[in-house]
Parts: structure tokens; sequence; C-alpha cells
């Protein structure tokens, strides 16, 4: 069966680019990992449980210091989560620091600031990565891609 029905696209190229390079600059002062993963609808219930779900699929917790984040959006259905490995999550703080990127992030959000709210939510955690794992170039090594990755 054909489709004569283009899905709409998440984001521009510029956009992406965008992204994507705030990604590269904030893992360029750490030895962490962040990821972005877009859909259009959230297939679970609960976003955090969906991020937690991609996370594991897209093998992030195989990260030698068990520092990777990823941030989860479902941009039809308005709901996003950011989710950090143990080591990270309990090193930035916990609860209450994951709950403040997350405020910063859904203000971007509501108005519509898709691209400038991924990249300063990215920026946000890639100084918590690089307080709590500095770069080290005699063991860096970037253990997981930088692009966006988009599901249905």
């Amino acid at each position: 069966m054909f489709s004569f029905f283009r899905k709409k696209q998440m984001l521009d190229k510029h956009s992406q680019e965008r992204i994507v390079a705030a990604i590269k600059e904030a893992e360029s002062k750490t030895s962490g990992e962040i990821r972005v993963f877009m859909e259009h609808h959230c297939e679970l219930v609960d976003p955090m449980d969906r991020a937690k779900q991609i996370f594991a699929s897209l093998g992030m917790e195989k990260t030698q210091a068990r520092n990777a984040i990823i941030i989860y959006v479902a941009l039809t259905d308005r709901q996003f989560a950011i989710f950090g490995d143990k080591v990270i999550y309990k090193k930035a703080g916990g609860a209450a620091f994951w709950k403040k990127a997350a405020e910063r992030l859904v203000g971007h959000l509501k108005n519509n600031e898709i691209a400038d709210g991924i990249c300063n939510c990215v920026n946000e955690l890639g100084l918590a990565l690089a307080t709590h794992f500095p770069y080290d170039p005699s063991i860096n090594k970037n253990e997981l891609p930088d692009e966006i990755v988009f599901g249905k």
C-alpha cells in the first residue's frame, strides 16, 4: 500500500543542526553522554516510563561511568522527560536538580521554542556532567552518537 501523506517533520534542518552542535559542545567538556529522542506520540501513559524504555533500548546504561542522560520529547502529545543514569542522577543533586532542569525546559516548550529549549537544556545538563565527570583526554571517548533520534 502506498501513502500519499508525508509525515510532519518534527524539526527543520537548522534546528536539528543547532541541537546536535549543543550536544557536541556539552560533551566536549565531559566524559558524560547526552541523547535527544523525539517522537510525535508517547507510547506509554507516563513520559518518564517511556524515557526509561528508550534509554534502555538505545543501550545508554552501558556507558562506562553510568553518566548518560536522555531528553525525551513527544511533540504532539506535549510531553517530555529528562532521565539520567543512576550515577549522574545522584551526583547532580537528585530530584531537585532534575526538577529544575525540567521546569526550564517546559517554559520553552510551552512557547513552542523547541530547539531553544532543548539546546538550553543540553547546555545545563552538560554543565552538571562537566562538574561531576570532567573531560579527560587520556580516557575520554564518545560512547554514544550525538545525532537526534526520531521515533514515530
